[in-house]
């Protein structure tokens, strides 16, 4: 199958909706298809936060672009997971010319290109959406208009049962703690946007240049809106992967057992490519290596045990060990959304006050860090390897971290280096992962 904007072939695209339900024509042509085109090593890219499915495909078509190259004799095909994810329009995107991100409108405003694709996200919501686009717009210092924000946000992203999305909602914050709604959403809606306010200030003048300022709280309202989005999308990753692509690969072992897969995801991609080991069919061993790219997702989501909190445990614990190989963990100190602004958005209800107390860094780092920032935590003989040693050094099995500041590092705030993943040296780690010669 081939794609007017795809730079390799053969190319086959997954296509699921929220629910993880496959397209079924697509997945049956790459089924039929993948053994007659002689493939015998299919790398599968799930794309994090896009608004539609050309952006979907040009970030493949851009990160597949060096694998013909660094492995010319190998048997190679290509799969992208297309899923109802969304980009707000002010995201950096790879390679996204800075003159039209120049032409973006100040964040607060929900401009109509983020209107459309929440939308389009949220079927059945629009008298909401445009609540709070009236909101934003209108900005009012009336406390209750605030309040008034917050719970519309609520509204948005709400679980809806019976459907499945509500059986990935418990683990989306401490992945693997139970907790009912994040605190961005429970809490005082000022509180949190006075906060959100002050950490998107420090990341664009970490310097304090500017001097010091009262927060406006709806400076941090688009934020809200932003990470109670990406609650929603996070929760639909983790369905779209287990009841998805899990199901998936595990036909796809069933049609063409001869085919290795090597699973990359990207951001909130990474979570659902985690997730679909979860729902691999029992005996399933295709999947011979797992890249996490900028992993939008706990830490300490392999973990057996929690650090603080002994009794429970990652909600993908041991989950590394349906890998036949290694799962990489790529991580980057530039990705300041990883950093600061996910660690914030993930903290429970009962670390607000000493949040208040202590400052963001100190105490949601640690306990509330996606993998992405510092890599996978608490899984026992996890090495780090820097990236220039890691395409010699990667372990045969199990969890690795390695360190990919050295080429993930372009962007500004507040997101920093997140989308910065189409470069060689990362196609170069996921064959090298995949022993693919």
């Amino acid at each position: 199958m081939t794609d007017p904007a795809m730079s390799v072939t053969p190319y086959w695209e997954l296509t699921f909706d929220a629910d993880g339900d496959p397209d079924a024509g697509r997945r049956d042509r790459l089924l039929a298809e993948v053994t007659d085109r002689g493939v015998r090593d299919l790398v599968v890219l799930a794309h994090g936060w896009n608004s539609d499915r050309s952006a979907a495909t040009r970030l493949c078509s851009r990160f597949f672009e060096p694998f013909p190259v660094l492995a010319p004799t190998a048997r190679l095909g290509y799969a992208g997971v297309v899923w109802p994810s969304m980009r707000f329009s002010d995201e950096p995107i790879p390679d996204f010319p800075r003159a039209v991100a120049a032409e973006l409108p100040p964040r607060p405003v929900l401009d109509k290109d983020t209107r459309h694709a929440l939308l389009e996200t949220f079927p059945g919501r629009a008298t909401v959406i445009d609540r709070l686009a009236r909101l934003l717009d209108q900005q009012s210092r009336e406390d209750a208009e605030l309040e008034e924000f917050g719970r519309l946000v609520r509204l948005l992203v709400e679980v809806v049962p019976p459907g499945p999305q509500a059986l990935f909602a418990a683990d989306t914050l401490a992945e693997g703690v139970p907790q009912d709604e994040p605190d961005i959403l429970a809490g005082s809606t000022a509180t949190v946007c006075e906060e959100f306010a002050r950490a998107i200030t420090r990341l664009e003048d970490p310097d304090g240049a500017r001097g010091f300022t009262i927060p406006d709280p709806w400076d941090g309202a688009h934020e809200l809106l932003r990470q109670g989005t990406y609650y929603a999308m996070k929760r639909r990753a983790g369905t779209v992967g287990e009841r998805g692509l899990g199901r998936v690969i595990g036909q796809l072992a069933a049609k063409a057992p001869g085919v290795r897969v090597h699973l990359v995801g990207h951001s909130f991609g990474a979570r659902l490519v985690s997730f679909a080991l979860r729902g691999l069919p029992e005996g399933v061993h295709t999947v011979k290596s797992v890249t996490l790219l900028q992993g939008a997702f706990s830490h300490y989501a392999f973990a057996a045990r929690l650090p603080h909190d002994p009794r429970a445990g990652g909600v993908l614990q041991g989950q590394q060990n349906r890998v036949d190989g290694p799962l990489v963990c790529c991580y980057s100190s530039h990705d300041s959304a990883l950093g600061t602004l996910y660690p914030l958005a993930s903290r429970m209800a009962g670390d607000a006050q000493g949040v208040a107390e202590f400052g963001i860094g100190q105490v949601l780092g640690a306990k509330w860090g996606a993998m992405g920032h510092d890599g996978v935590q608490a899984v026992p003989g996890t090495p780090s390897l820097k990236l220039a040693e890691a395409f010699t050094r990667l372990p045969a099995k199990g969890c690795v971290n390695v360190d990919a500041a050295a080429v993930v590092r372009r962007g500004g705030p507040p997101a920093g280096a997140h989308s910065d993943i189409c470069h060689r040296e990362l196609a170069r780690l996921v064959l090298a992962a995949g022993r693919v010669h």
